[in-house]
């Protein structure tokens, strides 16, 4: 007698949110790899879609113009600030230019959070169509 065995197809799955994440910030389903920066037309789209958008300037940076949903939390407070935020939201790190919000997502990453970087900045942020109030 001879024996063969088949095998389902794995049931279709809606994916969850953080693979829905993970894919909105460029990684595969399975990589679980965040992008470290995204382009400010990008990151305008996360923040629409319901991520968190987070700037990490100085307090005289954020006072000259800033973006009106975003949290405020300047670098050095980043680790403390982080609690303000919720992890099962992505998070979206802009400053001035994408060097310390690069900083700041490499480390809100390492806290567990699906953290990416605002390349160029607010700025680009601005040249994108966000909005800026001051």
């Amino acid at each position: 007698m001879e024996l063969t065995l088949t095998t389902s197809p794995p049931p279709a799955t809606t994916p969850t949110f953080l693979e829905r994440v993970r894919r909105l910030f460029g990684g595969g389903p399975d990589d679980g790899r965040v992008r470290p920066t995204v382009n400010a037309t990008r990151a305008l789209e996360l923040v629409t879609d319901g991520a968190t958008l987070v700037d990490v300037r100085e307090s005289s940076e954020w006072k000259s113009g800033h973006a009106p949903r975003a949290v405020h939390i300047p670098l050095g407070q980043i680790d403390q600030g982080a609690r303000r935020l919720t992890k099962s939201r992505p998070v979206v790190v802009v400053c001035a230019s994408g060097m310390r919000s690069r900083t700041a997502a490499k480390q809100l990453r390492s806290l567990g959070y699906e953290a990416t970087s605002v390349s160029g900045g607010m700025a680009a942020w601005q040249r994108a169509g966000g909005e800026v109030r001051r």
